[in-house]
């Protein structure tokens, strides 16, 4: 099984407006990626893929980021409402803000409508990532069985905090909360050795590869990093729809020595590469098959 761990949640239901359309020329070096997006364009993205968990990033404004149609209140809401489009190959993440007062009531609601997992981005929601609003969600999350997927590394967003998203930190949340399933998005990039150190150690930390294969050497030395500290079993397909899709994603790992012809370099195994392909993702994070 095929399984892609990040995606974001379409934007719209139906074709997007004109007036409507969001392009951002800088996140890819090849072309521009458009944020907004349908529930159609999901399922061209996700074609590769037998199940994807998706999720947006609940933050106060979200024009600036996304261009989302939609106030922050109901970004839970839509997340529920495309996994219930297709409940056999989605799989919903709530989005919450530890800092709000009715974080823990947000999360209960949340989790009747059928999302099961957490996504959470402290640089982009303002939040730190170790201040104690945010532990007393992780001791939530741990008890509850719910898994979060952080927002790891850098960010084209010149007002979101680089500490809050720093692999290291969550060695610290994981040295807290043991049971704690957590996925470190994107390899942590560009920090990859330190996202492999920090997956090597805990049982339960995972890291997911989207967005790497976008930059060949970043991507290379991330996965030589797994490689050599031997976690290359502890990290997860994923696309980061919408900047990319499931086939670039296998396509962009599986190429991954390309870069490496005429040098000594170590390549990365290509069975290695296929596990990672292959992962199962949900048995990792305590995740159901979608029935």
């Amino acid at each position: 099984m095929i399984v892609d761990v990040h995606a974001h949640t379409p934007t719209h239901v139906g074709a997007v407006p004109e007036a409507e359309r969001k392009v951002y020329p800088h996140w890819r070096t090849d072309r521009p990626v458009v944020t907004t997006n349908s529930w159609a364009d999901y399922a061209e993205a996700m074609a590769d893929a037998d199940v994807s968990i998706v999720f947006n990033i609940a933050v106060d404004d979200p024009e600036p980021m996304t261009g989302l149609p939609y106030p922050p209140e109901r970004t839970n809401d839509n997340t529920a409402e495309f996994v219930a489009d297709d409940p056999k190959r989605r799989i919903g993440f709530m989005s919450v803000n530890p800092t709000w007062d009715n974080v823990f009531e947000e999360a209960e609601r949340s989790r009747e409508l059928g999302l099961v997992g957490v996504k959470l981005g402290p640089n982009y929601q303002n939040f730190d990532p170790l201040g104690e609003p945010a532990l007393a969600f992780y001791a939530y999350c741990e008890r509850e069985g719910l898994p979060i997927l952080f927002h790891q590394g850098a960010s084209p967003m010149r007002h979101a905090p680089l500490r809050y998203t720093y692999p290291l930190v969550t060695d610290e949340v994981a040295l807290r909360f043991p049971e704690l399933r957590i996925v470190m998005a994107h390899m942590g990039h560009p920090w990859g050795t330190e996202t492999a150190v920090t997956i090597r150690k805990h049982p339960h930390v995972y890291a997911d590869v989207s967005s790497i294969y976008l930059r060949p050497w970043v991507c290379y030395q991330s996965l030589l990093a797994a490689h050599e500290w031997g976690c290359m079993g502890k990290l997860l397909l994923g696309s980061d729809f919408p900047i990319a899709n499931t086939g670039e994603a296998i396509a962009g790992l599986r190429r991954v020595n390309d870069i490496l012809a005429g040098t000594a370099l170590p390549r990365i195994p290509e069975d290695a590469i296929e596990d990672v392909i292959h992962a199962d993702a949900l048995g990792a994070l305590g995740l159901e098959v979608p029935a």
